[in-house]
């Protein structure tokens, strides 16, 4: 198997539109207002959102995004007026890792891991 795409819901399409531009994915599916689609600059999958009434409840999505080079991009996004709820920050689980909120509360994470994103010392064989 091969993860094709994750769907998020938003109450306004536009305006997550633009603020997952800003994060560097590029819209290959435009139906505003109710549905888009991107493509992430790397690899194969595709991220999508679509128009809801109402958010789910609870914790709600956690959306992680890797990235290698997570300091200077930390930085480029602030730049484009992102604001991050935690810097980047070395974690017990060895990831490099900051964090910050889309417009619908959605919690995302972008990250370094390197080789420990699916090989840390702890992996069960």
């Amino acid at each position: 198997m091969n993860l094709n795409q994750i769907t998020i819901p938003s109450l306004d399409v536009v305006k997550a539109t633009e603020f997952y531009k800003k994060l560097g994915l590029l819209l290959i599916v435009d139906a505003l207002p109710r549905y888009v689609r991107f493509e992430l600059p790397e690899g194969d999958s595709t991220f999508s959102i679509h128009k809801v009434d109402k958010l789910p409840s609870g914790e709600g999505i956690t959306i992680y995004f890797q990235n290698e080079d997570l300091d200077t991009t930390v930085k480029e996004l602030k730049n484009k007026g992102l604001e991050f709820s935690s810097e980047p920050e070395d974690k017990p689980w060895l990831w490099r890792e900051a964090h910050l909120y889309d417009l619908d509360n959605n919690h995302i994470i972008i990250y370094s891991a390197g080789d420990n994103r699916k090989n840390t010392p702890w992996r069960i064989s």
